[in-house]
């Protein structure tokens, strides 16, 4: 299937397209502060594998979180599958130069690791002002992974860049009152700019970053459909991506990439309404 003749994307079926995934070799290495080390390898291949089985055929790989600034492994698989693009994680000073062979390669955007973070960057700075227009000159977009207690304040810096945004993880919205939140309303009143996008994906870490390591069988499914019910209805489907994690750090034997879908199908019942979130990542990441 091409991405440029997308008109039947998905409809009645899976994705063909998941736009957040995350590739590693075994003993790849790692930051020392990484919030945890994974005794095994994720390949490609096993990515691959586990799109055609379902038969998703484009996939958006995210950068390591764990591996910061190592995007070795990824951009060597992008130069190879055209099927594949990336998001980095990328050094502000990196140069022009850098940026373009790295777009080359297939990356697509930056991934901002926010998340558990003890002190965020001031991105009025001037290196993060002149990286922020690179980025926006390159057509990337910033991927923007954080804590919903602290969207706004990023927003509020990012949005007068220019640069498009992208939100993982439906926000990351505060457990106890995820609709109400004020990271919850700071993401939606960007919606309103035209340059945010949110991603429907990893419902299971919305009980919260830790959730994984202090409450490992709790309820991963309820609040991502309720939050998501709300997201569709607020955002439309043109300002929505699908993504699985794959392969769910952290709760690798809790779920499966099937289980991930059907928690997609749950979200968002009506086959036409995801095969428009389909269509959306695939005009955002291929186009």
């Amino acid at each position: 299937m091409n991405a440029d003749n997308p008109l039947m994307a998905g409809i009645g079926g899976n994705p063909i397209i998941d736009c957040h995934a995350h590739i590693f070799a075994a003993e790849m290495p790692v930051k020392a502060d990484a919030w945890t080390v994974p005794d095994y390898g994720f390949t490609v291949d096993d990515l691959l594998a586990q799109l055609d089985r379902y038969g998703v055929h484009f996939a958006v790989l995210s950068g390591l979180s764990i591996s910061g600034e190592y995007n070795d492994y990824m951009i060597r698989q992008l130069r190879r599958h055209k099927r594949l693009r990336g998001t980095a994680i990328v050094n502000p000073a990196s140069d022009l130069y850098t940026l373009e062979r790295m777009r080359d390669d297939g990356i697509v955007g930056v991934r901002l690791q926010l998340a558990r973070c003890d002190q965020l960057p001031d991105f009025t700075q001037d290196d993060f002002r002149l990286f922020l227009r690179r980025l926006r000159d390159l057509g990337w977009h910033v991927q923007l992974a954080i804590e919903g207690a602290h969207l706004r304040g990023v927003l509020e810096q990012l949005l007068p860049s220019g640069v498009d945004i992208v939100i993982d993880h439906f926000g990351h919205p505060d457990p106890e009152n995820p609709l109400e939140c004020d990271g919850y309303g700071a993401m939606m009143e960007a919606l309103d700019t035209g340059r945010c996008w949110i991603k429907l994906s990893a419902g299971f870490r919305l009980p919260g970053t830790a959730a994984w390591q202090d409450d490992p069988d709790g309820d991963v499914e309820r609040l991502a459909a309720f939050v998501a019910e709300d997201i569709l209805r607020r955002a439309g489907t043109d300002r929505l991506l699908w993504g699985s994690d794959a392969p769910f750090v952290g709760y690798e034997s809790r779920l499966t990439y099937a289980q991930v879908l059907a928690s997609f199908h749950d979200w968002v019942p009506d086959p036409m309404r995801r095969a428009e979130i389909c269509r959306t990542g695939l005009k955002f990441y291929f186009s």
